[in-house]
């Protein structure tokens, strides 16, 4: 059962955003950014508040996706991404993304917090961030 709403349109646009976030980390890179993306939708709190659709998570205005101002975001969703999405969306949760709100990815090693917020783990080359869970409970 899904836990957030997703139509067949959300489930494209997740699909090109984990894609086009995380296509060299592999599909567990790409559940891991879906995740997050799943967890922005839900959290409702610090840099997400009313964001309460995939648009408004996608296209996140500032604070959102690097990946949307690059043509390959654009091409059409696989069939193997919308199946991550799907995943994602249905709640599947991987750590070290599990309750994160963000990633990046740094030329070193993953700092212990990033913009006050702490380091839950990395995968790969991206390092994944969660709020406390008193400045956003919907996330746990």
């Amino acid at each position: 059962m899904a836990v957030i709403k997703a139509n067949s349109n959300d489930v494209d646009m997740l699909a090109r955003l984990i894609r086009a976030e995380a296509e060299g980390e592999g599909e567990l890179g790409m559940l891991m950014v879906g995740n997050v993306g799943v967890n922005r939708i839900l959290a409702n709190c610090l840099d997400f508040k009313n964001i309460r659709t995939m648009r408004d998570m996608v296209y996140q205005s500032p604070g959102g996706y690097e990946a949307v101002q690059k043509p390959y975001f654009y091409q059409r969703a696989r069939d193997r991404e919308r199946r991550l999405a799907k995943r994602t969306i249905n709640g599947e949760r991987t750590r070290p993304a599990t309750n994160a709100l963000w990633f990046y990815r740094p030329t070193g090693n993953c700092p212990p917090t990033w913009w006050n917020q702490a380091n839950s783990g990395r995968y790969k080359a991206h390092c994944f961030y969660v709020p406390s869970r008193e400045d956003c409970p919907r996330v746990y």
